[in-house]
């Protein structure tokens, strides 16, 4: 079985991962927070929240299954061999159930305050369907001969596609709002700084372990790391840059006045 080489590298690993997980489970806050301020999830996309569900539902049946269960576990090893360490630590398992229990209450909120005329898509409705549908047929498949492995392999692939794709309704309200209120930075920042963290807690297992099996042995954890980056710079370039908030919107919508939101108002 596989073990730490450097007891350092592996406090390390530990650090890493638990401040990504509190910067990832902190970043639902602001947006819940912000719902309940202004009484109103109006700018917020309810087929981002929709998506977000799937993905973190589906993530947190990879995590959990990986983590806890001794034969996958050694579906696991059998594939990638004995050596290569469990890519899924307790935190990201505790991440994945805080994510779900607080997208849903996102989602309650939307069927309690003020909404506008905003709804779910049909396409949305529609992808969710699909993807669901498709991992019954998944598991169904899997059940006579005990293929575990490839189907929460199944589940780690439709959390990198949900996350590909959740972001880009709320992107394109933006835009088309030419506005961020309703839309938490705050989430923002703190997800980004959860994406960093946790592909750095990936780089340390890699060094330690000098392999990069890690990385595509956990394919799904990497390519949310990196999306999650990807589209955190854009929402941060749609606040500050292309739709900066003005004080007046600021104070009337619940938002704190941040020093670089400042500088942009005595600009103007």
């Amino acid at each position: 079985m596989s073990s730490w080489n450097s007891v350092g590298m592996e406090v390390l690993y530990q650090v890493l991962g638990w401040v990504a997980f509190l910067a990832w489970s902190f970043s639902f806050y602001p947006q819940v927070f912000l719902n309940f301020k202004r009484k109103s999830v109006v700018g917020l996309n309810f087929d981002f929240l929709v998506l977000n569900l799937t993905k973190h539902s589906s993530y947190l049946i990879y995590n959990a299954a990986l983590f806890f269960s001794p034969f996958i576990q050694r579906q696991y090893h059998e594939t990638y061999g004995d050596k290569e360490m469990i890519p899924v630590a307790a935190n990201d398992v505790a991440f994945s159930v805080h994510a779900v229990a607080l997208t849903a209450f996102t989602l309650f909120q939307v069927f309690i305050y003020e909404r506008g005329n905003q709804k779910i898509s049909k396409v949305c409705i529609s992808i969710t369907a699909i993807v669901w549908t498709a991992a019954i047929v998944c598991l169904i498949v899997a059940w006579p001969k005990s293929n575990w492995l490839w189907l929460i392999d199944v589940f780690n692939s439709i959390q990198v596609g949900m996350t590909a794709i959740k972001y880009i309704p709320q992107a394109i309200m933006n835009f088309r709002r030419k506005s961020t209120i309703g839309w938490s930075i705050g989430n923002i920042l703190l997800d980004l700084t959860g994406g960093v963290l946790n592909f750095g807690q990936m780089g340390v297992q890699s060094i330690d372990q000098h392999t990069l099996v890690n990385f595509y042995g956990n394919i799904g954890k990497t390519l949310l790391s990196l999306e999650v980056v990807f589209f955190d710079i854009l929402f941060i370039i749609q606040h500050y840059v292309l739709y900066p908030v003005k004080r007046d919107e600021n104070a009337a919508n619940g938002y704190p006045i941040l020093p670089i939101e400042a500088k942009h108002v005595a600009a103007a």
